[in-house]
């Protein structure tokens, strides 16, 4: 039996970002309060832009705009990468939890990119 990808939910880039998504809003709710409305709602933002936009690029008809909207999502991960980098830095992360979610943000990439090559193959 085959498993066909019916909705943006049975996308594996987007599975792996929802897990990415889940990570951070853990994470960020140990963030002292006054990041509240500094990087908090950055990253929270960014984080949200990945699954939205794979969500939304899964919609569209065409092969041209949902790639667009995949590398949409690509550049909202890249900026999560970056606010992470800056919690760890300044001491909001430690290095195992900075890690771990690292090693999510990298699979959620490459998922993106092969969903990318595989539509610029069609």
């Amino acid at each position: 039996m085959e498993n066909k990808i019916k909705t943006f939910r049975d996308l594996y880039s987007w599975q792996e970002g929802h897990k990415l998504v889940l990570l951070v809003y853990k994470v960020t709710k140990t963030f002292p309060k006054n990041e509240t409305l500094a990087l908090v709602d950055q990253i929270v933002r960014a984080v949200v832009s990945i699954t939205s936009n794979i969500a939304e690029g899964f919609g569209r008809r065409g092969i041209k705009e949902k790639i667009q909207f995949y590398y949409l999502a690509q550049s909202s991960l890249s900026e999560v990468q970056n606010q992470l980098i800056i919690a760890k830095d300044v001491n909001y992360v430690d290095e195992q939890l900075f890690n771990e979610i690292w090693e999510q943000t990298v699979t959620v990439h490459k998922l993106l990119t092969g969903l990318i090559k595989s539509l610029k193959n069609i």
